[in-house]
């Protein structure tokens, strides 16, 4: 059979061609040469400034606040500087005399009152006058102190013994010789022969615990005052 040709194959060709030309790829046949009088000048990079412009979007620059050389302003008060400095001198209060002395032979002389050597500072009206910050800070720090023993106090009184009414006592000595006399009971109720380590042990821990109230009934009869501490 016949190959097959398509329909298009001239158009492909034509569309292909368009836009190539033999030299395309190897560059333009001439290239321009520059020209000898743009050459590199100095300061040619520099960013320039644009123009000043008078006006700028139709308004006016306003004028300049400072007035001319040619400004003279008119002044219409006159003074009389004389009779102004007389009448000073005349209210005025005289000068003091400055106090110096004098060390040498020949008539060295320097001020006494920067030298040291004059008592200024005690005639001042608040000499020997404690400032007003070191009696302020000793306020505070009595104050301080004030509040100090006071929370001691208070803590004190927190934790002071509390000393028991002759009822209370009355009513614990009643209560531990009746929890006495209930452990003597089964302290009495027990067998003769302890012949295992039960009964000897349930023996020995009633006996510790009659000691121990007996112990606490002679302290409480013997003592009419009791303390108890607040822990």
């Amino acid at each position: 059979p016949l190959r097959y040709i398509s329909k298009l194959r001239e158009l492909v060709k034509h569309e292909a061609e368009k836009n190539k030309s033999k030299w395309k790829t190897m560059g333009p046949a001439k290239v321009a040469v520059p020209s000898p009088n743009d050459f590199l000048q100095k300061r040619s990079k520099e960013p320039k400034l644009a123009p000043k412009k008078k006006e700028q979007d139709g308004k006016k620059l306003l004028p300049l606040s400072v007035p001319p050389r040619t400004y003279h302003p008119i002044t219409h008060i006159t003074k009389n500087f004389i009779n102004k400095n007389a009448v000073a001198v005349i209210t005025g209060e005289p000068k003091k005399p400055r106090h110096f002395c004098v060390d040498t032979r020949q008539g060295d002389k320097y001020l006494l009152e920067p030298s040291g050597l004059f008592p200024k500072y005690i005639k001042k009206k608040n000499y020997g006058v404690l400032p007003k910050y070191v009696t302020q800070r000793n306020e505070e720090m009595k104050r301080e102190e004030e509040e100090y023993q006071a929370s001691v106090l208070e803590e004190l009184k927190k934790k002071a013994m509390k000393i028991l009414s002759e009822e209370e006592r009355i009513n614990i000595l009643k209560a531990l010789k009746k929890k006495w006399e209930e452990i003597n009971h089964a302290y009495q109720g027990l067998p003769i022969l302890t012949d295992t380590k039960y009964k000897q042990m349930h023996k020995e821990e009633l006996e510790l615990k009659l000691k121990q109230l007996e112990h606490d009934i002679a302290a409480i009869e013997n003592h009419k005052s009791v303390y108890i501490a607040n822990v």
